[in-house]
């Protein structure tokens, strides 16, 4: 059979003429005629062979006349269904009604019709039922043949619905496609044991017997609906996981169209639709839907200046504010290829929205007041800032510089060239700090909030907001990316701690809340954003591994490393004796937070800013944990000052 296959194969991906259809249609309407003179319909006894061959080409004649205009030999015989039998039935219909036509007509003018209504009808009737015969004989050779057809995955169908019988059928169809659907799996039909769709079978989950089962059929793949993908967040599915067997999602867009499987498009698409299920999407929630209503009209037609525009959520805001058409969006980075890149991205997507690219560092002052003195923008939107924390854990003065410092110059600029609003993009790491990296945010937390309340009594019209938000999906430096290199590699995953949780989102979540919150914001709160449930690390890492195609602790390890320096097991978006009040958006909250007098904040921070530049980590540090007693360092080296400071306070405590 395989010899066989290899001999037909070209032939298998190659479309008929659409001309020796037609011929073979032709050939099936003189058939037609044959049988039913044969059958003495046309009086055969009574006329003669002039006449005979006469009705032959009227009748041929007609149904080229109509095949030729209705097209009912363009098509794709091996992949029509429905469709095709229908439009054979309209040339029929079609055919038989213009030789009515003309036998009525014949009959007025020589008074006697070239054959009998009965004749015509029959003729008719056989060459439907020939023209269905050959159709279907082409589809069920082409079926066979494409069975045997070798390089295809075995696929197993997963669904509670009539779309995975569809995209079975699609795949079953396919013309050099990658999977031949085995089996259909459902959940929901407890009396189902076995039976079979389309002559493909069912069956129903067994936890007990999935491992079984797939090794019985030698399923390769496991394909999901995307409507279909909340499965993989229950329970249930952990023993379909665990097979070892690759999991993909069909990504249709809308319903699942059945005019796909008889147009003249070779359904070459279908198996590249097939994508690795996205890991948001097993997040366990609905995804955050915001009001971009409320964004469009504050951000339409206005000059946008975006910070840190090339990092993750710089470059998404960028994109999120051009869709809202800005009239131009100014961002500002210090990296040069990204920049390139981004730029590139912006003129090809939006090629009616000024993008100007301005290469600064956020610390440099003169450089910064060029750009708020050439653009005036309306609205800034600070992302600028090192976020790594075991790399600013190490680095802690070039932390202070970036992210303090930073956020000091560009919002101090806001103020005095009148910005209407400043954004300042936090995380969930400012709150009950154990690093250096969560400490600078708070820090810049703190000064522009005091800065808000003190420039609104100097007669300042700059409002400050400030989000919070914790692990955004696919970031950079984020677990997504690094899972996906050490599974490519083979492995192992590595995990720094097996009770660790993260607060996740996507990007275009965590970056459409900050622009809701920025624009609803009347100055000086601080928004968190309700992320649902933490997740656990190391659960992420075994469902990836296992939407991979590999089994977790078996084909790919899962080792612990231990915390990073500055990491803690779990983030909170509240600082202990904060409290959150409700917005129009139950997915935004604003935390009521102590205030800050600016006057007694910008001494300490010039202080912290200026140890910092001298490298002076030792009392830095000692300055911020002073400043902000919440900061408790964590498997840091810095554990040791949080003692220093303990015994100072013991020591004025026992002297008091």
């Amino acid at each position: 059979m395989n010899e066989l296959f290899n001999f037909l194969k070209p032939l298998s991906d190659r479309t008929t003429p659409r001309w020796i259809i037609l011929v073979i249609d032709m050939l099936i309407v003189v058939l037609s005629c044959a049988l039913v003179s044969a059958s003495d319909t046309f009086n055969v006894a009574t006329i003669s062979r002039f006449d005979i061959l006469r009705n032959y080409c009227v009748v041929v004649g007609v149904f080229l006349f109509v095949s030729f205009f209705s097209k009912s030999y363009a098509y794709i015989i091996r992949l029509t269904a429905l469709n095709d039998l229908f439009r054979t039935l309209t040339l029929c219909i079609v055919s038989l009604i213009v030789l009515i036509v003309i036998n009525v007509i014949v009959q007025q003018v020589t008074g006697s019709p070239w054959f009998g209504m009965w004749g015509i009808a029959m003729v008719v009737f056989t060459a439907f039922c020939l023209m269905t015969a050959e159709r279907l004989s082409i589809k069920y050779l082409y079926f066979k043949l494409m069975h045997f057809r070798s390089g295809r995955r075995k696929a197993m169908i997963v669904g509670n619905s009539l779309h995975s019988v569809f995209i079975a059928n699609m795949l079953q169809s396919e013309i050099s496609g990658k999977y031949t659907p085995v089996a259909l799996l459902t959940f929901d039909d407890a009396n189902i044991s076995r039976s079979y769709k389309n002559n493909i079978p069912v069956y129903r989950f067994n936890p007990d017997t999935i491992d079984k089962l797939v090794e019985e059929l030698h399923v390769s793949t496991i394909i999901f609906d995307s409507t279909d993908l909340a499965i993989l967040n229950s329970d249930v599915a952990k023993p379909l996981l665990n097979t070892g067997v690759k999991v993909l999602q069909f990504n249709r867009i809308g319903r699942v169209d059945l005019k796909g499987l008889s147009q003249d498009n070779n359904n070459a698409d279908i198996s590249n639709q097939m994508k690795e299920v996205n890991i948001e999407d097993l997040l366990g929630r609905a995804p955050i839907i915001t009001d971009n209503t409320l964004v469009r009209k504050n951000i339409f037609n206005e000059v946008i200046m975006i910070t840190g525009a090339c990092g993750s959520i710089g470059s998404e805001i960028v994109r999120q504010v051009a869709l809202c058409k800005a009239k131009r969006v100014i961002c500002v980075d210090q990296a040069e290829s990204p920049m390139h890149e981004l730029v590139l991205e912006m003129g090809e997507k939006y090629p009616d929205i000024e993008v100007v690219p301005y290469m600064a560092n956020v610390t440099d002052v003169q450089r910064m007041e060029r750009a708020f003195d050439m653009f005036r923008p309306k609205i800034v939107i600070h992302a600028a800032a090192y976020k790594h924390v075991p790399m600013m854990e190490i680095n802690p003065t070039v932390a202070i510089v970036n992210n303090v410092l930073g956020s000091k110059v560009v919002a101090d600029l806001a103020v005095k060239y009148g910005v209407q609003k400043f954004v300042m993009v936090s995380t969930d790491k400012a709150v009950n700090p154990t690093n250096v990296m969560g400490a600078t945010k708070r820090l810049a937390e703190i000064y522009t909030q005091s800065l808000f309340f003190y420039s609104q009594r100097q007669g300042k019209q700059t409002k400050f907001i400030t989000t919070r938000f914790g692990n955004v999906l696919g970031s950079n430096g984020s677990v997504i990316p690094i899972f996906r290199h050490q599974i490519a590699q083979g492995g192992p995953v590595t995990i720094t701690h097996r009770e660790i949780i993260r607060y996740f989102m996507t990007i275009p979540e965590a970056c459409s809340l900050v622009l809701e919150a920025g624009c609803m914001g009347g100055g000086g709160e601080i928004y968190i954003f309700d992320m649902g449930s933490p997740v656990k690390i190391l659960d992420l890492a075994i469902k990836m591994i296992s939407l991979a195609g590999f089994r977790p602790y078996k084909d790919i390890d899962i080792v612990e490393t231990g915390l990073r320096p500055g990491e803690k097991l779990y983030e909170e978006l509240l600082n202990d004796r904060e409290t959150t009040t409700a917005t129009i958006n139950k997915k935004i909250m604003i935390a009521k937070v102590n205030q800050y007098d600016y006057n007694a904040v910008k001494p300490v921070i010039d202080e912290i800013i200026e140890l910092a530049k001298k490298g002076e980590t030792h009392d830095m540090i000692l300055a911020i944990k002073r400043f902000v007693p919440e900061y408790r360092s964590n498997n840091s080296d810095f554990e040791d000052i949080d003692k220093e400071i303990s015994q100072d306070e013991q020591a004025g405590f026992d002297a008091v």
